[in-house]
């Protein structure tokens, strides 16, 4: 069964930079010390992180921001 729900799938870091606004060098600095979600490797050159970790991360990003006003 194929589903549409854009939660199911990866998205690239590429894509991920443009939703969140951080350096590359800053992301994988975050991923290692697990501030950030996990990778997962699809491939030998092909890294990606699934969706609903990116959605929840930027729910909590902006969680954070609005506690700070």
């Amino acid at each position: 069964m194929t589903t549409n729900n854009p939660l199911a799938g990866y998205l690239r870091l590429k894509t991920i930079l443009t939703l969140i606004p951080i350096s590359r060098s800053g992301w994988w600095a975050g991923v290692k010390t697990g501030r950030f979600p996990k990778s997962y490797k699809l491939g030998p050159r092909t890294t990606a992180w699934r969706t609903a970790d990116i959605e929840e991360l930027i729910r909590q990003l902006s969680e954070n921001e609005a506690g700070k006003k």
